[in-house]
């Protein structure tokens, strides 16, 4: 739990009554993030509007600026949290003079319609203690690091989430699962983030309030001080894109690489690739809305564009996000790029052949693009307890790993909580974490039981219809003017026939030859009547990640399960001759 959230949340109790516990976030967000920045700027302050002063043209000002104080955003008030009560009675124009001499690029406090906020905290008498209780917490980064101030606006907005009754876990992921998801995005390049003056992009469509950008910088400043990782992001949700941006902003990083809109719909960064890319995005939610403009997208742009391999169904959205982030890497040409994404078990399996979601996977598969899978524990996130799923995409594969997709089963390797946080009940911890990280880079030699290498051709199918013939009233069957049986439609069988079946490789025995094979050793004993309907063929993939980690467990012996029964039936006629008596 983070101490300073509370403390900061505990300030709402000032709010009880003429505001309701759903309501409290949307005071409680803004302040925080006004005071961050606020003691952020404090040591410049005096620098920053000498230059003001001197420099009217705001382009000019804002370069004056980032070479005086290394940051690219700045303000120019007068006043601060220590002098915005010195005149009170001018309190609401003041703050709402203080927030708009920001420079432009800080539009968070627009996304939360703060100075109506201010306006109604004044007409419950209330502004000029919220303003007091914000102004005493010290926020400046000397004092509250990076982390710390990451995990008390997840605090907050969980708080105010569960006050709301909405779903926490579709504005930031646990940190200990981002933690996993980076350690495996950036181990494969660990020998480059070694390198001297390393310059990377890192970016996320679906930022949330940057938990993923921030701990993955974290992660490589880590390993190579030096190093530096540009971030780039883009959300839709307005509270969540401005507490996302201002923490950027805070550490330095350009305010305009973190965009607001709908990744899907509007691309912020159309045209860009990047070194990295990440993202958890929210899983089963219906994408109808946008079909429209997704379906014109793929329509337009050809057999390039980021959707042209496949749409999934509109009932589910993430696997259009896989493939944003597939379209999103740096081209092998230019380095290449690697791809880490969270997802539920859908996008593994879901779809017959043919279908949208096979057809994305037969495209992933195809380009070879997909290193390794890892099932995560469940009850891992706030908002869910189902399992979910790391997918490691590369398109500039170590040779070892070419043609191969890597299966890792971490559902094991989880720590119990002290304390349940909504679903999460589970965390992977430091250990936890390096042992998965230890099965990733052991590729082959990994322990069998917790890894499998496979050939992408291995998830590759066919979906063979098999029919038989429709029979007239005496038996016999019904042919058609050619003397060919008709098929009859209520005996219509499919049957899925694995690419390698019978032990064969891909390229190592023709489809129809493999088909033939497997309907002659499977199908042609049981029903000798049937025949295969070759125009009706179709090609499918799927990744059953669970079938390849089946453990068999015999049954009990019936004699155990016998004298179980017996002690129940016992304690039950015990307890009905108690009643009884």
């Amino acid at each position: 739990m983070s101490t300073l959230g509370s403390f900061i949340w505990s300030i709402a109790d000032q709010l009880r009554g003429p505001y309701r516990p759903n309501q409290y976030g949307t005071v409680i967000l803004p302040f925080t993030i006004l005071r961050r920045l606020d003691c952020v700027l404090d040591p410049d302050r005096a620098a920053v509007r000498e230059l003001a002063a001197r420099y009217e043209n705001p382009n000019r000002l804002k370069v004056e600026v980032k070479k005086a104080t290394g940051r690219t955003f700045y303000n120019t008030s007068n006043y601060t949290f220590a002098n915005l009560l010195a005149d009170a009675d001018g309190l609401v124009d003041n703050l709402a003079e203080y927030i708009d001499r920001f420079s432009a690029d800080v539009d968070v406090f627009e996304y939360f319609d703060f100075k109506n906020e201010i306006l109604a905290l004044e007409k419950a008498g209330l502004l000029r203690e919220i303003v007091r209780s914000f102004g005493a917490v010290d926020l400046h980064p000397n004092v509250v690091s990076n982390a710390d101030m990451g995990d008390a606006f997840e605090y907050i907005i969980r708080k105010f989430n569960e006050a709301a009754n909405e779903t926490s876990g579709d504005h930031y992921t646990p940190r200990d699962a981002i933690r996993l998801l980076v350690d495996l995005l950036f181990a494969e390049k660990s020998v480059e983030v070694s390198e001297k003056e390393i310059i990377r992009t890192l970016y996320d469509p679906t930022a949330g309030t940057g938990g993923m950008l921030s701990l993955a910088e974290e992660h490589l400043l880590k390993q190579k001080p030096d190093a530096r990782l540009t971030l780039y992001g883009q959300e839709y949700n307005p509270q969540s894109y401005a507490i996302c941006k201002s923490d950027l902003l805070a550490k330095g990083h350009s305010a305009t690489n973190i965009a607001f809109g709908n990744t899907l719909t509007d691309d912020a960064f159309k045209g860009r690739q990047f070194d990295y890319c990440m993202s958890n995005p929210p899983y089963g939610v219906d994408w109808k809305q946008y079909a429209k403009a997704v379906k014109a997208e793929r329509d337009s742009a050809g057999p390039y564009g980021r959707f042209a391999p496949g749409l999934p169904a509109t009932s589910d959205g993430q696997m259009l996000f896989l493939l944003h982030l597939a379209h999103k890497m740096r081209a092998p040409e230019d380095g290449g790029g690697r791809v880490g994404i969270i997802m539920n078990g859908s996008p593994l399996f879901n779809g017959a052949a043919e279908s949208g979601p096979s057809n994305i996977r037969r495209w992933l598969l195809d380009k070879d693009l997909v290193e390794a899978i890892v099932a995560l524990p469940t009850n891992m996130f706030f908002n869910t307890g189902i399992a979910t799923y790391v997918w490691i995409l590369d398109n500039t594969k170590h040779p070892d790993r070419e043609g191969k997709v890597q299966l890792i089963d971490g559902t094991s390797f989880w720590t119990k909580m002290r304390k349940n946080l909504g679903s999460k009940g589970r965390e992977i911890s430091d250990a936890d974490r390096a042992e998965v990280v230890r099965l990733y880079a052991d590729f082959k030699d990994a322990d069998p039981d917790f890894s499998k290498v496979l050939r992408n051709d291995e998830f590759g199918y066919w979906s063979i219809t098999i029919e038989r013939p429709l029979l007239d009233g005496d038996g016999n069957p019904v042919v058609d003017r050619k003397c060919n049986p008709k098929p009859d439609s209520k005996k219509r069988d499919t049957e899925n026939v694995p690419f390698t079946y019978g032990g064969s490789t891909a390229g190592a025995a023709g489809e129809r030859e493999v088909i033939q094979t497997y309907f002659d050793a499977e199908v042609k004993p049981h029903v000798s009547d049937a025949w295969i309907d070759w125009a009706k063929t179709k090609t499918g993939y799927e990744i059953p990640f669970t079938r390849h980690f089946y453990r068999y467990t015999p049954p009990r012996p019936l004699a155990e399960i016998d004298a179980d029964l017996d002690k129940q039936v016992g304690k039950i006629l015990d307890l009905l001759r108690e009643v009884e008596g």
